[in-house]
């Protein structure tokens, strides 16, 4: 139906490359906020909670707009509305470097993330699209390649960008990148011929309410639940109430319009129901594990911004190497099914390794082959998930397809995120009180511990008096420090379990029928 947009020669090369940029740059954005934000907070004099904010407004404009990316796609022409995504993220990264208090920069990075949202779903179809049917899974491993790298590549450029530069450089960097895609995307990509647009009285502005709310109340409360104690706090339960009623009417008003903003039906699709479902266990582990390890090194081994962003690169070099690899496996007709569980596996080795390294002090090489696994993990499970989702699809039901999934890794990431950080304050109480109660102030070793560190501040010039106080600190921050080490074993540990249990249910997945395959060619919208 589609073949005019399969593309060929150097200009494939060219969508292929602006397609991936947009990519980058979107999922760049979401993670190179993270190591700035402690500059922010000093020049916008705001508090840690209120710089928070910056990422949680990002995600929120990201997870609203991603269902709706194939409707709008077909309302507006596909390149017209790429393009335009590209400019309102452009213009809204340069206010966002300009932004003189926290709260006007809380709201351009909504406007970003609005912008940036429409860029990877819409990238993923434009690359599916320009290749023919038998080089799919190869499409797939190249835009795989920027959603993987994005995330990781974003601490150490953040890192590098503050510590010699300022904090707006990392929102001006957006600029050059963000005209060249436009201009690019204007001359070389192609709208498919969609079926009549919709009246403006046929929109479904309801749906479009009642999605915005749901989604937004859901992101909110991951983002911000752990800051705000949870359900302790008012605001919370008010957002949960609103997520469950809006999204109880979301479902009634799209499975009962005539034209839904969302589709649904598409969902009964088991291939898709089962490759949403692992979108959401691969946002879980790629942001989670991306946010947990940067975050370890920095708070426990006292490492910088830029060495933390660098640990990570090896890995993500080996899901690059990884990609094109297992797009050809799946060419040459490997089994989807074994490849994802196969990544699973690997997924939780890298997890088991981590919570047997984690120390106080585990040194810059105890990292590296860990880190190794996972990528290599990350390479097995990107493309063969995104294949098996859209593998049975045809034609519009492709791109919603995508846009499914898309919103789901999303939310993985930020469910496991907010999983994660709550899980930590509360373990590392539980440890730190648990340690405490094995402090005997009769025993030996201890009194032993507490009369070294008072000798040696004693050595250094402090009164004894004071040198006992700062002895008896010291060791209060040491049972402090293991105790957090503790709780992040468990979530290594955890996390590791967790895509364990996954395997079964992936081995179940029905084999795609060669007839099937064929429908394939019906291109994404």
């Amino acid at each position: 139906m589609q073949d005019s947009l399969v593309e060929y020669g150097a200009r494939r090369v060219i969508i292929t490359v602006t397609a991936i940029l947009c990519a980058l740059l979107e999922i760049v954005d979401s993670t190179i906020v993270n190591v700035a934000l402690n500059e922010m907070k000093g020049n916008l004099g705001s508090t840690l909670s209120e710089v928070g904010w910056v990422i949680t407004a990002y995600a929120i404009g990201n997870v609203i707009i991603v269902p709706m990316t194939s409707w709008l796609s077909q309302q507006f022409g596909r390149r017209n509305y790429f393009a335009a995504s590209i400019v309102i993220f452009t213009i809204f990264s340069f206010l966002c470097g300009n932004a003189t208090n926290i709260w006007e920069l809380v709201f351009f990075r909504l406007c970003q993330g609005i912008g940036g949202g429409a860029l990877l779903v819409t990238s993923q179809t434009i690359i599916t699209e320009s290749y023919p049917i038998e080089k799919r899974s190869m499409a797939q491993a190249i835009y795989g390649l920027g959603v993987i790298i994005g995330p990781t590549l974003g601490p150490p450029l953040g890192g590098y960008i503050v510590d010699n530069f300022s904090w707006p450089y990392i929102f001006y960097i957006n600029i050059p990148i963000g005209i060249a895609a436009t201009l690019m995307t204007l001359q070389f990509v192609k709208s498919p011929k969609y079926a009549e647009k919709r009246k403006v009285s046929d929109v479904d502005w309801i749906g479009i309410a009642l999605l915005a709310v749901t989604v937004g109340s859901l992101q909110f409360i991951l983002e911000r639940g752990h800051e705000e104690d949870w359900f302790a706090s008012g605001m919370i339960v008010a957002f949960t109430v609103s997520a469950i009623l809006g999204f109880i009417l979301f479902l009634w008003r799209e499975l009962t319009f005539k034209y839904p903003i969302v589709e649904l039906r598409v969902l009964k699709n088991s291939n898709l129901r089962i490759g949403t479902a692992m979108s959401f266990v691969l946002g879980f582990g790629l942001y989670g594990s991306t946010f947990i390890v940067p975050l370890y090194t920095q708070s426990i081994l006292g490492w910088t911004a830029l060495q933390s962003g660098a640990l990570m690169i090896p890995a993500a070099l080996t899901t690059a190497f990884m990609m094109p690899i297992i797009g050809r496996l799946l060419s040459k007709g490997a089994k989807q099914q074994i490849l994802v569980s196969l990544g699973l596996f690997i997924f939780f080795v890298y997890s088991f390794w981590g919570y047997k390294i984690l120390t106080p002090d585990t040194s810059k090489e105890a990292f590296f082959w860990m880190l190794i696994v996972r990528g290599a993990g990350l390479g097995l499970l990107f493309i063969p998930i995104t294949s098996l989702s859209l593998s049975t699809l045809k034609g519009q039901e492709i791109g919603q397809g995508a846009a499914f999934t898309g919103m789901m890794r999303q939310l993985g990431g930020s469910f496991g995120i907010a999983a994660i950080t709550t899980f930590i304050a509360n373990a590392s109480q539980k440890y730190r009180v648990n340690l405490i109660t094995h402090l005997d102030s009769n025993s030996f070793e201890v009194q032993q511990r507490i009369a070294s560190l008072k000798a040696s501040f004693i050595s250094k010039g402090m009164t004894p008096d004071n040198a006992l106080n700062a002895a008896y600190k010291m060791l209060d921050l040491s049972v402090t420090k293991q105790a957090t080490v503790l709780s992040y074993m468990d979530v290594f540990l955890y996390l590791g379990i967790a895509f364990l249990v996954c395997i079964p249910f992936i081995l179940f997945v029905k084999e795609r029928k060669s007839k099937e395959k064929i429908d394939l060619s019906d291109a994404m919208h």
